[in-house]
């Protein structure tokens, strides 16, 4: 595949700049906040299913404002966060106190982690791989700091959108998982760049996203061998 003529370092301060400015009403749209009772039990079912035995450590990329941070925190997991966005963490670092939580967020790339081999023992990462232009090295990053026998838990979609987002309209060709992937495409991927024990099902009960979804959403479990 032939990538345009945009260096990562243009297409990481779009990223960057498009997400900044999302910060403030992100919550507010109902396929990324947690707004009532039965929506946040759902999730909290699933993350403790997903989660391996004697999970402790979990790292969150693409933590955004610190919505799926908070859910592992509840469940007990010493979590931290990671995104590129310091205006979403900014927010993500007011609900955690509001909600009297301990939780250590960075500011960094999740192309290029800040964190020792084998640090964590579940990776989880919701609608994030689609905004890198190289997914193929944050895969390699994020199975590095994995411990074996832990967990890569990817929640992720497919959009298929007639027009490109505002704001990444002049980098989406730079991203070659931009819009998402259907669930059968992103396992291929996946599998080829090493990982083998990749599980895939659908995310599509609206008690998740508070709505019923115009996308095929899903989740990726991938077990890091032993």
């Amino acid at each position: 595949m032939t990538r345009p003529q945009h260096s990562d370092g243009i297409v990481k301060d779009a990223v960057r700049k498009y997400w900044n400015g999302r910060a403030d009403e992100y919550d507010d749209d109902g396929i990324s906040g947690v707004h009532t009772d039965t929506q946040r039990e759902a999730w909290l079912s699933l993350l403790r299913e997903l989660t391996t035995d004697g999970t402790r450590r979990v790292l969150d990329l693409g933590c955004g404002t610190g919505t799926v941070s908070l859910l592992l925190a509840e469940l007990g997991y010493d979590v931290t966060g990671l995104d590129i966005s310091s205006g979403m963490l900014e927010r993500a670092r007011s609900k955690a106190r509001k909600a009297d939580c301990t939780i250590e967020y960075h500011t960094g790339d999740a192309e290029t982690l800040p964190f020792a081999e084998n640090a964590f023992d579940v990776v989880t990462a919701r609608h994030l791989i689609w905004t890198l232009p190289h997914p193929e090295t944050a895969i390699d990053e994020w199975r590095r700091v994995v411990q074996p026998g832990g967990r890569l838990v990817l929640v992720e979609g497919y959009w298929d959108f007639d027009e490109p987002w505002e704001g990444y309209r002049e980098i989406h060709d730079a991203l070659p998982l931009y819009d998402g992937r259907p669930p059968t495409e992103l396992v291929a991927f996946l599998a080829d760049h090493g990982l083998e024990d990749v599980d895939c099902e659908p995310l599509m009960d609206p008690v998740f996203w508070g709505q019923r979804p115009d996308q095929e959403l899903y989740v990726v479990t991938i077990d890091v061998p032993t």
